[in-house]
């Protein structure tokens, strides 16, 4: 038995662009669902969906069988509980609200083993391990650790060459809704000021080394994203999905179904 190799880490470092699906229904069956969709990625979120440790564990074992490679967004960057996520299997985290290189290198400190981090050992007790079962675990994991940081507020933005320039950060994930919000277009990440910021950023990502990502699910805009250079795209969320089709099923029989269409383009 051997650590598993982060496919996720590897295609991004090839410069290969990745397909992704972002998972809030907060469930192992509808994780598997979309795992057998066959999207290079999935985003499996604690931050705004109701999932908890017990609940993001059975999702990372229902897509374990399945190409996809899952990515975990915890609640906040907390070095505990980055601890027990990555002891229950995960080896891709998204960490949201990083504003700062300060904070992005204690990130990677709270993912690695000591001497390189500050990462607690309990392999006898997790499930990345195999429960002491992989040979050399604690020596090889850090290697397939792959941190992304989520820039979102104007302080993450005006801290971007930095946070990019830490060792360790593999990749920089632009969160529009929450930047369209800072910068005054709350619900409108469309807006000609807020794409021109993420554009920008996508290129300066890219030209200091590191990988850069996107939610949209305004094809039109994730399309722009992928040509402009981001190497890792979700292009959808789960909720909305099953939302717009409940509806339009929903319409198609009753004909009065409530309309929640927005008025201006959203990231969802």
């Amino acid at each position: 038995m051997h650590v598993p190799i982060n496919d996720f880490k590897a295609r991004l470092k090839s410069g290969e662009a990745q397909i992704g699906l972002w998972l809030g229904l907060a469930d192992p069956y509808c994780a598997e669902l979309a795992a057998n969709a066959g999207f290079d990625w999935l985003l499996i979120d604690g931050e705004h969906a109701p999932n908890d440790l017990r609940s993001l564990l059975g999702q990372l074992q229902a897509v374990a069988p399945y190409p996809s490679h899952p990515i975990i967004r915890p609640v906040l960057g907390d070095t505990a509980l980055i601890k027990q996520l990555l002891d229950i299997g995960a080896q891709t985290l998204l960490v949201p609200m990083v504003e700062s290189a300060e904070q992005a290198a204690e990130l990677v400190r709270a993912m690695r083993y000591p001497p390189s981090g500050i990462r607690g050992v309990g392999s006898a007790l997790a499930r990345a391990s195999r429960w002491n079962s992989i040979p050399g675990y604690l020596d090889k994991a850090d290697e397939q650790m792959c941190l992304l940081v989520q820039i979102e507020n104007l302080e993450g933005l005006a801290n971007l060459d930095a946070i990019v320039a830490v060792e360790g950060v593999d990749g920089v994930f632009i969160g529009p809704a929450d930047l369209s919000a800072a910068m005054g277009h709350r619900g409108n990440p469309g807006h000609p000021e807020v794409q021109a910021v993420i554009d920008d950023a996508i290129v300066r990502i890219q030209r200091a080394g590191r990988a850069a990502g996107i939610l949209s699910a305004d094809e039109r805009l994730a399309r722009h994203y992928l040509e402009l250079g981001a190497r890792f795209v979700a292009v959808g969320v789960d909720t909305n999905l099953l939302m717009r089709a409940l509806r339009d099923l929903a319409e198609r029989f009753k004909g009065s179904a409530v309309t929640f269409a927005p008025t201006v383009p959203a990231v969802y």
